[in-house]
């Protein structure tokens, strides 16, 4: 197998750190790995735009740069974390991709469309995920029995389930609930792109019907649902509106740091009126 088998060794690194507010990284330690975590999170919006917008996702390295760190969009799951990951083989961590079955409100069985990451760092491993959304991780986990461990007023663990199975809970108003379910089984790029091409073309995904735009940094998380904006704050306090097509473009810029052209901006309002 490659020596960077998520093409960290084709990544632009000064490009990324400086999208992300970070003149340099330091070694491959813990510190570090929190800090770019947040860092990305807090840069980079997670959103399903090009899927409505009518064009492929793409997951090789050179067009995830050229999307996140060029044009200063963001993206979900796949495209974050396979970013994440070659930044992490370039400053010299050990990770690996893993698979999520996401959990379902309804109780249903979803299938296994979500990627995360196994990183080594300080002589244990952590869950790493800066593309799960409004309700993930701020900070890396450890990917053990663990919590409750509490980040920015929510509280994670870890819970090891049959088969080696572990899966990501949060604690609600309601209780603890599962948000997924890991896999033990490594994954590879290639796996990716299978799970990438159901989730961004299947009538059944929930990425090709509505629109879905969130971003997280300390303190504050931001989504866009359809036409629902809801500001939550660490703090408990929470804002919620509905967002007209005619401030759409200027909601995506002003919450979310996404800047769209003219023609975008036009397609996706027609989209939106739609599809949501």
């Amino acid at each position: 197998m490659s020596e960077f088998p998520f093409s960290g060794d084709k990544l632009d690194l000064d490009a990324y750190l400086g999208r992300i507010g970070l003149g340099r990284a330091g070694g491959p330690d813990p510190g570090t790995l929190r800090m770019i975590h947040r860092a990305h999170l807090a840069a980079f919006p997670f959103e399903n735009l090009e899927i409505l917008l009518g064009r492929p996702v793409l997951l090789d390295i050179k067009a995830l740069q050229e999307k996140l760190v060029d044009r200063r969009r963001g993206g979900y799951c796949f495209e974050h974390n396979l970013l994440l990951a070659a930044v992490l083989e370039r400053l010299g961590f050990a990770v690996w991709g893993l698979a999520a079955r996401v959990s379902r409100d309804d109780g249903g069985v979803a299938p296994v469309t979500h990627m995360a990451l196994g990183v080594h760092a300080g002589g244990q491993d952590w869950l790493c995920d800066v593309g799960f959304g409004g309700d993930g991780l701020l900070d890396p986990l450890p990917l053990r029995p663990a919590g409750p461990v509490p980040q920015d007023g929510r509280s994670f663990a870890v819970e090891t389930r049959r088969h080696g199975v572990r899966v990501l809970r949060t604690l609600r108003p309601e209780g603890w609930s599962d948000l997924y379910a890991i896999g033990p089984e490594r994954r590879l790029p290639v796996d990716y792109a299978v799970m990438n091409h159901y989730t961004s073309t299947h009538a059944g995904s929930p990425f090709v019907s509505r629109l879905l735009v969130q971003r997280t940094e300390e303190g504050v998380r931001r989504s866009l649902v359809g036409r629902a904006l809801k500001v939550t704050r660490s703090d408990g306090s929470r804002e919620q509106r509905d967002v007209g097509g005619g401030e759409l473009r200027e909601v995506l810029r002003s919450q979310f740091l996404i800047e769209l052209d003219d023609a975008d901006a036009e397609t996706l309002v027609r989209v939106c009126s739609v599809v949501t």
